[in-house]
């Protein structure tokens, strides 16, 4: 650019951008792709103002929506499984199997814990949410509960197990930007983790216990429903099986969802012989309908199809190239850069390294951005201070990862949204781990005495 960005223009331009956003998705209820395209076309007026050529502004698109072409893909390929999954009976099996297992009153928090040790297993929030978690919010509505509840103890647990999970994409790339070995980040971060498990567990004991139920008489009707109109048998779990089984090998996420969507449609061929191909790919397109005849049922398991997370795609498009633009016109450099100023103090450099990855995640929706920038900005004030870099990835996994999934525009959010139908402003109340957890550790950080760490070493 022919000139820099001050960081007055950078808060001018950041807070106008937020302001158009909010009161677009909060305050009119617009569908959110349309504020983030207006302040994609603001960002591009401000870099033009600012001498940017188009090659400046095209390359900022690029380099933001690269990040999230995997991620998107994989979101393809989870709106087909969803589909084949429930053709298969995969998912009507587990509703119906955790009826016979779960009891009502302390369902929430059995779906968080069991989301808990599914996502340590699995490491990945989204394979969790979108197999059991439907399950899960399937057997909530049945049962009584509201969506946003449901949700956000799928959510809770998910993101738990995603950040302590050393198959997590997220908990390596934590680890790996702050220098510290995975399983010294791992047992590090749990004096985070436990104390936020143990307030999520005790939030859901106490929601759940307190909620009207459908009565017992409800429920086996519409298990009679499931064994009617489903394959309902235990051969239906092998595509579950197959995802432990590649987790245990530590298969990526691509080749995984494609391995349980082929026995998927193996399973399926068992059951329903006849099926033609052209069925199963409009069922992998345009995702299952159901035909139970019983409304409550077919509205649940009428999902999935690649065309389902379309929706998902165009956000999370426009989200990254507005970030990239954000990014390639040093908006964001020029912002961290000020704020390192302010981080003398072991409290002070871990708030500041929260606020950053949560700002980031709001500002360009990005879980992995949320912890590279930061990361690579704070790096060098941890060692400044003889801070341990294990607080470093700590915050970042805390703040990073598992905060994205409150962000309406954020890939997390979005996914979810897309993937549940219960849009984020209505489960974030509920989503008790995400909130809890960068929060326990900003105040971990103040618990010790303020000492100026930079004068104790000498610096």
């Amino acid at each position: 650019m022919k000139k820099e960005v001050s960081l007055k223009e950078s808060l001018f331009l950041l807070v106008v951008l937020l302001a158009i956003i909010g009161a677009c998705i909060i305050g009119l209820g617009i569908s959110p792709q349309i504020p983030i395209l207006i302040s994609v076309g603001i960002v591009i007026v401000f870099a033009k103002i600012k001498g940017a050529s188009w090659d400046v502004v095209h390359k900022g698109i690029q380099n933001g929506i690269s990040p999230g072409l995997i991620p998107i893909l994989i979101f393809m390929l989870i709106g087909a499984l969803i589909s084949v999954w429930i053709a298969a009976g995969t998912i009507p099996t587990i509703m119906v199997y955790g009826f016979s297992i779960l009891s009502a009153k302390f369902f929430l928090p059995s779906v968080f814990v069991i989301c808990a040790v599914v996502g340590i297993t699995v490491g990945s929030s989204f394979t969790t949410i979108s197999t059991v978690g439907i399950a899960f919010f399937g057997m909530g509505q049945i049962m009584g509960y509201p969506p946003a509840i449901v949700t956000g103890a799928i959510i809770s647990g998910a993101f738990l197990g995603n950040n302590v999970s050393p198959l997590s994409d997220t908990t390596n790339l934590a680890s790996a930007i702050a220098e510290v070995e995975l399983f010294d980040h791992i047992r590090y971060i749990l004096w985070v983790v436990i104390p936020a498990f143990i307030i999520s567990l005790l939030f859901f004991g106490v929601a759940g216990s307190s909620k009207v139920l459908s009565t017992g008489e409800e429920i086996n009707e519409l298990v009679n429903t499931l064994n009617s109109g489903f394959t309902v048998s235990i051969v239906t779990l092998i595509p579950v099986l197959v995802l432990f089984l590649c987790a245990w090998r530590r298969i990526p996420a691509i080749p995984t969802l494609l391995l349980s969507i082929a026995f998927t449609i193996g399973v399926l061929y068992v059951y329903q012989p006849h099926t033609k191909f052209l069925d199963i790919s409009n069922l992998m397109q345009d995702g299952y309908v159901s035909q139970t005849g019983v409304d409550s049922v077919d509205k649940l398991l009428s999902r999935g199809g690649i065309q389902s997370m379309m929706w998902s795609v165009s956000l999370i498009l426009l989200a990254l190239a507005l970030g990239g633009l954000l990014v390639e016109l040093k908006i964001i450099k020029t912002l961290i850069s000020r704020v390192t100023a302010f981080v003398s103090t072991k409290g002070k450099l871990i708030l500041m390294t929260a606020l950053s990855s949560m700002g980031i995640n709001l500002l360009l929706g990005e879980q992995y951005l949320s912890i590279i920038l930061p990361g690579e900005a704070f790096k060098s004030q941890y060692d400044e201070i003889h801070l341990p870099r294990k607080e470093l990835s700590r915050i970042l996994a805390n703040a990073g990862a598992a905060f994205n999934a409150l962000i309406p525009w954020g890939v997390s959010g979005v996914f979810i949204t897309g993937t549940l139908g219960v849009s984020t402003l209505e489960y974030l109340p509920f989503a008790i781990f995400c909130l809890a957890s960068p929060v326990i550790n900003i105040l971990m950080g103040f618990m010790n005495k303020k000492v100026d760490y930079r004068k104790k070493a000498g610096s």
